[in-house]
């Protein structure tokens, strides 16, 4: 978490102010604004920084398996369950889970979710007796949770629940120099170096991917660069008048953003409409908006 800008300080001294406590959290901010990071210095200053951290990607796995992930479940609860196994709750062992992107959350995850927020307990799948958990949540999403709940897609209570302990991660396009520290962290430790008209295209550009733009901006810059010198034709960004032009790849991702802004345009921001316009599941469609920087 580097940075000396105003607003990143502001969300770093809130989260440490948080982190010692047993709150469970809410980290907010754009995609790649660091969210993760800021999940694991909330564990590490907190008094289970010896205890486990686990990480959980709400958006990567389909409902059944994300809840036997989290849960847990017996033998014989569902097909190919063939051995009684421990969730994610249960094997932290005291430590703290990172929920991110909780706004994909299926709702019956959610439900479950609460009951460990507020009873400090879980249910296997297929199980009747429920099993205490000690454990600390930190969630994360990119998303309008408030638009989610007057949506029906996200539940109140576990909003307010969360809400308690949120923090702001602000957008790189607003920590001002902040950019060139970054960039210069992520080039010094090879040698390379940054021109001063490369830095100048740095701090002009919006970064809509923020900071994990950045390093990727950076990395593929370093393949281009040969003298350890990094130059703005090296800096590969769109609507740059230094960009090396629109190839294949870059057409198709284009046309993929494209075709998602407007199903979600039409559904009027309801990610469930738009994922079935498309065809895609509403997991799916969460990866997209992520993946093409869609804000």
């Amino acid at each position: 978490m580097l940075g000396e800008s105003p607003s990143l300080r502001s969300a770093l001294e809130r989260l440490a102010l948080l982190a010692p406590s047993d709150l469970a959290i809410l980290i907010l901010g754009e995609t790649g604004t660091g969210k993760e990071l800021a999940a694991r210095r909330i564990h590490r200053l907190s008094p289970r920084a010896n205890l486990p951290f686990l990480a959980v990607n709400c958006a990567a796995l389909p409902e059944g398996l994300l809840l036997s992930d989290l849960f847990g479940h017996v033998r014989g609860s569902f097909t190919g369950a063939d051995r009684d196994r421990a969730g994610i709750f249960e094997a932290s062992r005291g430590g703290t889970v990172f929920l991110d992107e909780i706004g994909d959350l299926p709702l019956p995850a959610q439900g479950k979710l609460l009951r460990v927020l507020q009873e400090k307990e879980v249910r296997r799948l297929g199980e009747s007796v429920p099993r205490n958990v000690d454990v600390r949540i930190v969630a994360a999403t990119h998303q309008s949770l408030p638009e989610m709940v007057s949506q029906g897609e996200f539940r109140r209570d576990l909003f307010y629940h969360l809400k308690v302990g949120s923090v702001v991660l602000p957008p790189l396009r607003e920590r001002g120099r902040d950019v060139l520290l970054l960039g210069e962290h992520f080039l010094v430790r090879e040698g390379y170096q940054l021109s001063s008209d490369a830095r100048r295209q740095l701090r002009s550009y919006s970064w809509p991917g923020n900071v994990r733009e950045l390093r990727n901006t950076l990395e593929v810059a370093k393949a281009l660069a040969d003298d350890y010198v990094i130059r703005p034709e090296h800096l590969e960004l769109p609507d740059s008048e230094f960009s090396a032009g629109t190839g294949y790849h870059e057409q198709v991702r284009e046309f993929r953003r494209g075709l998602v802004r407007e199903a979600l345009k039409a559904s009027g921001g309801n990610r469930a409409a738009a994922a079935r316009s498309l065809g895609l599941s509403r997991q799916a469609l969460s990866y997209l908006v992520r993946s093409l920087a869609i804000l």
